[in-house]
C-alpha cells in the first residue's frame, strides 16, 4: 500500500481521458502556499479527479490533497488506491459504474455485460462505504435521442435495483458534444432529466459538469436551480480550454458554488463537487480553485 501511486485518469478507469504531469516541485510549492492558506468554511464537498495529478505516490498524494481542503479523489478506477484514501480518511467521490463515453448504456446488445460490470462495481464500491458510480449514455451512432432514451431506460431500472440494495447512487454524467465528445448523447440536461423522470428511482442521476454545459447550454445557475433534483455530483473546469477557474474564463464560480451550497443546505444536495481542468500550476492551481469554490 505505502507503495501504490496514483497514476489515474479517467480514461485509465473508464476508457475516458488522458493524463496531465504534476511535478515534485510544483507540489511542494503548493504545500507551502497551503501554510499560508486560511482556514476553509467547508460548506462545499470538494473533491478532485485523478488524471490532471499525474503520477504521485499515493501517501503523498493523500496528504496534499488534505493539506488544501480537499475530502476525496473522483472517478478513481484503481482499487488498489481505495484503502489508502481511505486510511486517510479521504472517500473516493466517483468510482466506476458501467459503460464509456463511446460504448455506452444506449447500446441494447451490451446490457447484459452492463447490468454484470453494476453487479460487481456497485458491491465494491458499497465494500468500502462509496457512495456514487458514474455510467454514461455512449455517442449517437445513429440512433436517434429519443430512441436512445427508450434504450437506456431498461437497463436502468434494473441497475437501480443493485444501486437501492447498496445504498449506492448511479450518476450519468452530461458531456459537451460540441467541443470535445463529438456524438456522445447526453449533452443537454433536458434529455437526462427526461430520463432520470422515466427511470424514476432517487437511485439514478446525472452528473452535472459544469464546464460541458456552459459549451452546450450555458444558464448554468438556472439550470441547476430547476434541476437540483435530478442532480447526484458535480464537475468544474475553466472554459473555454478545460483550464483553471481563474479570471480567464468565463464561468463565475464564486456564484454557482453560493447557489449549490444553498441547494444542499435546503437539503435539496448532498453529493460533491469534483474539480477536473488541467491546472496551468499543478497543485497551485488546484489549491486557489479549492479557495474559490468555498463560499
Amino acid at each position: 500500500m505505502q507503495a501504490a501511486s496514483i497514476n489515474l485518469s479517467r480514461r485509465d478507469a473508464f476508457r475516458l481521458f488522458g493524463a496531465a504531469a504534476a511535478t515534485t516541485a510544483l507540489a511542494t510549492t503548493a504545500a507551502r502556499a497551503q501554510d499560508a492558506a486560511p482556514k476553509l468554511k467547508g460548506r462545499i464537498r470538494q473533491s478532485v479527479t485523478g488524471w490532471p495529478l499525474g503520477k504521485i505516490p499515493a501517501e503523498e498524494l493523500c496528504r496534499q490533497l488534505k493539506e488544501i481542503g480537499l475530502v476525496g479523489l473522483d472517478l478513481v478506477g484503481n482499487r488498489s488506491i481505495w484503502p489508502v484514501l481511505k486510511e486517510h480518511g479521504l472517500a473516493a467521490t466517483m468510482v466506476p459504474g458501467a459503460g464509456s463515453i463511446k460504448d455506452g448504456l444506449n447500446n441494447t446488445a451490451k446490457h447484459p455485460e452492463f447490468l454484470k460490470q453494476f453487479r460487481e462495481n456497485i458491491a465494491a464500491a458499497a465494500q468500502f462505504g462509496w457512495k456514487r458510480v458514474i455510467t454514461m449514455a455512449g455517442d449517437r451512432k445513429g440512433i436517434s435521442d429519443a430512441d436512445g432514451l427508450a434504450a437506456c431506460v431498461p437497463v436502468l431500472k434494473e441497475a437501480v435495483k443493485i444501486a437501492a440494495d447498496h445504498d449506492v447512487t448511479i450518476c450519468m454524467e452530461l458531456l459537451n458534444s460540441k467541443v470535445d465528445h463529438p456524438g456522445y448523447m447526453c449533452d443537454h440536461t433536458a434529455w437526462g432529466v427526461e430520463l432520470c423522470k422515466r427511470v424514476a428511482s432517487p437511485r439514478f442521476k446525472l452528473l452535472y459538469d459544469i464546464y460541458h454545459m456552459q459549451i452546450m447550454e450555458g444558464d448554468i445557475i438556472r439550470t441547476i436551480r430547476e434541476n437540483i433534483d435530478y442532480i447526484g455530483h458535480f464537475h468544474t473546469a475553466g472554459n473555454p480550454g478545460r483550464k483553471d477557474l481563474d479570471e480567464d474564463q468565463e464561468l463565475y464560480y464564486p456564484a454557482i458554488m453560493r447557489v449549490i451550497a444553498e441547494l444542499q443546505e435546503a437539503g435539496k444536495f448532498e453529493g460533491y463537487v469534483a474539480h477536473e481542468f488541467g491546472p496551468k500550476h499543478g497543485m497551485e492551481s488546484l489549491r486557489k480553485a479549492v479557495q474559490l469554490c468555498d463560499v
